[in-house]
Parts: structure tokens; C-alpha cells; sequence
């Protein structure tokens, strides 16, 4: 059944007259388990299977899309999940913790000093000792599992784009994007935290292989900001976007995607008669009453 999932339909965008602008729209996958988490999950949840191991360990902050998906895929498979959670609790709920509560997930809430510690012996020890068995998926699901998962949906994508584009958080899809595509195609990722520049060495960690790190390229400055800053033109320019595409955005990771992207054609960064390829990595929770 974990392979049973919907081809991501490609919606090509309007209006752009000496290039070809597709998008990849992850985000219609699925109800609930959405975007690039699906594929950074996917073999994660597999492993599991495969080592008779029932129940799904996993990291995030309160407005996680990753502790979404995940919370979505153990309900959907009947697999347990327990997510640690950055920070107090705060009654009531948020939508997403909302959502993943009601779909079975046992949520535990670490200050943000130990948080920080959540990948130490120490730290798995006790929750192994609380939790019994488990399998662990980092935070963002970002492992070398994540990136086979990534690479198997590129290898599935047609293969003429001259340019793939997409937001980096963990910078786990772009490095799946980098080894599923041929090298002729360029894989450009937008980071949305501050100073992303570190995610090359992030990215680097998850591609072993020398040639493809050094044939990917980050755009740092369309981070407004930092990680979920929202200016006035940033939410402007996803209203109109939506309204002239019918894609809906958000603007932690999509619309800055995207705002990039359009900036990028204004300037003049893509030759003549290229076709890109845009990649919606889904990031609405769309809450379901359980």
C-alpha cells in the first residue's frame, strides 16, 4: 500500500512568452500526507516495516509540516507516532497539533535547550525508555532515505527541463532532485532561513558523491528575512499569484519559491526558450475533523 500514491500532476504556468514554466504539484498528492514529505518519508516508513518496528519517532516545531505528514502517514498505514516537539505546550492546540493528536500521534513537548540535544545517546535512551521500540526520522525527515525517496519522483519526471527549482529548509529534496536528474539539468534551490549558505554543507552530507556536490546552486537572498517572516509584498505577491495561477501558496516555503522564481524571469536569468521546472512542495495543513 506505501506505493500506492497519486503521480503528482504538472501544471505549466501562463503568461511567461520566450520560457516554458511548469510546476510540479506535490501538494495534490494526497489529503493529508502532502508535498516532499511524502517521498522524504516514504523509505523511512518502509525500513520500518521491513525491521518489524511499529511505531514512528520524530522531531519538530509546533507548526511542523513534516510532524503533519508524518502524524497523516501513521494514521494512514496503522503505524504508531510520537512526535517531540519544540517548546511548551500552548492550550489550545494549533491546527496542526490539532490534527496530529486526532490522528493518533502521542505529542511530547522538550524545552528548546534540550531540544537541542535531541540526537545525543542520552536523549534517545530516555525515550526509548519511556517509549519502548522505535524508529527514528530526524527533524524535516531529512536522511539519506528522504533523498532516495526524492530521487526515485525525479527519475519518474520528465527529463528535458533545463532547470529545476525548489525551497530548501533541510535542503533534503533538493539533494533527492540533484541525484535523480541528469546533471545536464541545473538544480537551483531557494533557501527560507537566513544565511543559507550553511545548507551546503548540509546538502553536501546527504550527497556523498564529489560531481553531484558540486553541480546544485543556492539563491540566498529570498529569505525575507528569516524563517516564517512575512512582509506586506511577500503576501501580496502570493494573493495575486493565486489568483492568476489557482496554486494556492504559503509563505514560509511556496511563495517565496515562487516569488524567486518570477523575480529570477524578470531578470533575465533564464535563456531564451528553456523549460523549467518549479517544485510545489505542498505546505498548507489542510486540518480534517477526526
Amino acid at each position: 500500500m506505501i506505493d500506492n500514491m497519486i503521480s503528482p500532476p504538472i501544471q505549466t504556468l501562463q503568461g511567461y512568452k520566450n520560457l516554458v514554466v511548469d510546476v510540479l504539484r506535490l501538494d495534490l498528492i494526497h489529503p493529508t500526507i502532502t508535498g516532499n514529505k511524502w517521498y522524504k518519508l516514504k523509505f523511512n516508513l518502509l525500513a520500518a516495516q521491513k525491521n518489524n518496528i511499529n511505531t514512528i519517532l520524530t522531531f519538530g516545531g509546533a507548526y511542523s509540516n513534516h510532524i503533519f505528514a508524518t502524524a497523516a502517514a501513521g494514521q494512514f498505514f496503522g503505524c504508531k507516532t510520537i512526535g517531540v516537539i519544540r517548546g511548551e505546550e500552548t492550550l489550545p492546540l494549533n491546527p496542526c497539533l490539532r490534527f496530529a493528536t486526532n490522528a493518533g500521534m502521542k505529542l511530547v513537548y522538550v524545552d528548546r535547550t534540550s531540544y537541542r540535544n535531541k540526537h545525543t545517546i542520552e536523549f534517545l535512551t530516555a525515550l526509548h525508555e519511556k517509549f519502548g521500540e522505535f524508529y527514528v526520522i530526524p527533524e524535516g525527515g531529512a536522511n539519506e532515505l528522504a533523498v532516495e525517496g526524492v530521487c526515485e519522483l525525479a527519475q519518474t519526471l520528465p527529463q528535458d527541463y533545463d532547470a529545476v527549482v525548489c525551497a530548501c529548509g533541510t535542503g533534503t529534496t533538493l539533494a533527492g532532485l540533484r541525484k535523480g536528474f541528469s546533471l545536464d539539468t541545473k538544480i537551483i534551490g531557494i533557501p527560507v532561513l537566513k544565511n543559507g549558505e550553511f545548507l551546503y554543507s548540509e546538502i553536501n552530507q546527504l550527497l556523498t558523491n564529489e560531481l553531484l556536490q558540486k553541480n546544485y546552486t543556492l539563491l540566498t537572498k529570498y529569505a525575507w528575512g528569516g524563517y516564517a517572516k512575512t512582509p506586506t509584498e511577500l503576501l501580496q505577491f502570493i494573493t495575486n499569484f493565486t489568483l492568476k495561477n489557482s496554486i494556492p501558496l504559503e509563505p514560509i516555503y511556496t511563495g517565496k519559491l515562487f516569488f524567486a522564481v518570477h523575480d529570477l524571469i524578470q531578470q533575465n536569468y533564464f535563456k531564451n526558450h528553456q523549460k523549467i521546472l518549479v517544485v510545489h512542495s505542498g505546505g498548507h495543513q489542510l486540518v480534517v475533523n477526526n
